[in-house]
């Protein structure tokens, strides 16, 4: 299926861009095809070593209204984060402002969690799960200066109810630009939401949150005994809010709040996180905004077939089941 956010090079196109960032030339380059949002390339250079060219939407393409320029978001990541002890690739160029933007990133060698989750034996996956915790808890102890999406202006503030609540309409403007099918009418999501909007005041400091760490973004390697975490990649949805958010993340339809391997993990190092009654609303204020997400993109990104159906319905599902959370019984 053709995503129409992923841009459109050819192989020799690719090797140019490398070598004239890198001063190496480019001997061998292949398109990745994970990934949903933006263009892959993995190449050899001459002198051995592998990078992959991570390219960013092309100019005339649809894009969600959060979706503008997060490159520049995911590039601030890998300034931050690359601090840290969290692994991941390390970024070797950026080009921002040119006609083509794009990243460079070292290669990781590893599988993907949601590839590898089959084979791996449950001693395994508790270690793992702990170790996330772990990484994801020193994600949040970097600090921001405001609320929000960094690369925008109109999407940060210096509460977080305020950012929130701007994310929040600016998907559901989205759903109505791009027709979306959604389960309420915007109105009455946008009425549930705010009904709520007083506890994300708990949150006092903005911390660095990823929002896309499912299984699908870690990638694992399997050669060692045990197997352990070999990067966290696809950071390009992070923002500056509440740390409860990566939780709506990690499962995507489960629930991490329950997994007490991923959060003893994060409160060994350092995370602090009790799931009280109103923790667990702003959870499902989170876990409402991703699945709107989910569901608006779907259109711009040119979805289609059986498979996109079913997560549709499946989505569509979860969204109902959050918003029911979020309303008064007397909500049809």
């Amino acid at each position: 299926m053709a995503i129409r956010t992923k841009r459109q090079l050819s192989p020799g196109q690719v090797g140019d861009v490398i070598s004239r960032a890198l001063g190496r030339r480019a001997v061998s380059q292949r398109e990745i095809e994970a990934g949903s949002f933006a263009a892959l390339w993995r190449a050899r250079l001459e002198d051995g070593s592998e990078v992959v060219l991570k390219l960013g939407p092309p100019d005339d393409v649809e894009l969600l209204s959060y979706e503008r320029d997060i490159i520049r978001t995911e590039a601030l990541f890998y300034e931050l984060a690359g601090a840290t002890d969290v692994p991941l690739p390390r970024l070797l160029h950026a080009d921002l402002e040119g006609p083509i933007t794009y990243l460079i990133l070292t290669a990781i060698d590893g599988v993907a969690w949601s590839d590898a989750e089959g084979g791996l034996a449950e001693v395994d996956r508790k270690s793992l799960r702990f170790n996330l915790g772990r990484h994801v808890a020193a994600l949040h102890q970097i600090k921001g200066p405001a609320y929000g999406y960094p690369q925008l202006a109109e999407m940060t503030a210096a509460t977080w109810r305020e950012a929130f609540l701007s994310m929040i309409d600016a998907v559901l403007a989205d759903g109505v630009r791009y027709q979306a099918v959604l389960p309420w009418p915007v109105d009455e999501i946008a009425i549930a939401v705010r009904a709520h909007a007083h506890l994300l005041d708990d949150v006092v400091a903005p911390a660095l949150v990823h929002f896309d760490l499912w299984p699908g973004n870690v990638l694992l390697d399997m050669d060692g005994k045990p197997p352990r975490i070999a990067a966290l990649i696809d950071h390009e949805r992070a923002f500056w809010g509440d740390p409860v958010a990566d939780f709506a993340s990690f499962d995507v339809f489960g629930a991490a709040e329950q997994d007490e391997d991923l959060l003893n993990g994060y409160r060994e190092a350092g995370g602090h996180l009790e799931f009280t009654a109103g923790v667990r609303v702003r959870l499902a204020l989170y876990r409402a905004y991703l699945y709107l997400i989910m569901l608006v993109e779907e259109g711009p990104r040119g979805f289609h077939g059986d498979l996109v159906r079913q997560q549709h319905e499946r989505t569509t599902k979860a969204l109902l089941e959050q918003l029911q959370t979020l309303t008064p019984a007397s909500r049809p």
